[in-house]
């Protein structure tokens, strides 16, 4: 009986870590290209938010910027989108953090501002294009699910060794 009832609250823990994954999965901001000169375009996406909620607002801090950005477009992927011209950025990267319509947060992304014939430009996120917040919340659920099946293993066999 004990068994069983483990076994079912391990099943249900899996089961609401695997509803999570999606909300996480959501919630994603982006920077494209992730390096720009001075004076180039970045757009700002913030895939999560739900156009009909609102404005998405990027605000966006580094070393001559604490600035707030008005999103302007529903983004091709879906979510918002807003253009941002870097002219008279100093050198170095910011920071972009997006707040949805509704008021939820859509995370964080980053961009760097390098001289004109600097770095050349490269795609928003990761370098493979996977945001890391989502291989940690993979991660911690696969952590979740082992810890689970580890626990469950060692009950099994205590209650075969008592009986």
């Amino acid at each position: 009986m004990k068994a069983q009832r483990v076994l079912v609250s391990a099943a249900l823990g899996v089961g609401l870590g695997m509803l999570a994954l999606p909300a996480a999965a959501l919630a994603q901001t982006t920077v494209s290209p992730s390096t720009t000169p001075v004076g180039g375009t970045v757009v700002l996406t913030a895939t999560g938010c739900n156009p009909k909620a609102g404005d998405a607002i990027f605000r966006v801090t580094g070393p001559n910027r604490d600035q707030n950005v008005r999103s302007t477009t529903a983004a091709a992927g879906g979510g918002l989108s807003a253009e941002l011209f870097t002219a008279g950025f100093t050198l170095g990267t910011y920071t972009v953090t997006a707040t949805c319509g509704d008021g939820s947060s859509a995370g964080t992304a980053t961009f760097t501002v390098t001289p004109i014939g600097g770095a050349p430009a490269g795609g928003g996120g990761g370098d493979d294009g996977t945001p890391a917040g989502l291989l940690a919340a993979g991660g911690a659920l696969a952590g979740a699910a082992a810890i689970g099946a580890t626990v469950l293993v060692r009950r099994r066999r205590r209650a075969a060794t008592v009986a």
